[in-house]
């Protein structure tokens, strides 16, 4: 079961994300696999601020920072301006209501 951010980073090791999770956090944990196809799948049919800040998250890594802002905007947060790693980790922090 993950219910924080070490939980959710150690279950990177497993082949696929823990039963339960969000679509938006199922996006960045296969995000975070390096399969962007897949986590991208998963969040662009969402409709929910949360997905679409996945979405814009990925379009960042994709390097398409036009299309992240739309995305940004969608889910009322700021372009992020700090490392892709940072902006992981805060996201899944947000996602799972804790900083830990």
């Amino acid at each position: 079961m993950v219910v924080n951010v070490a939980d959710f980073i150690a279950s990177l090791d497993r082949a696929a994300p823990a039963p339960g999770l969000s679509a938006p956090l199922r996006g960045l944990w296969w995000a975070a696999k390096g399969d962007w196809d897949q986590a991208h799948r998963i969040v662009q049919d969402e409709g929910s601020r949360d997905a679409a800040w996945v979405h814009a998250y990925l379009h960042r890594v994709e390097g398409d920072l036009g299309n992240a802002g739309y995305w940004y905007r969608q889910a009322g947060q700021p372009t992020a301006k700090d490392s892709l790693e940072a902006e992981w980790e805060r996201i899944a922090a947000t996602l799972l209501g804790s900083t830990t």
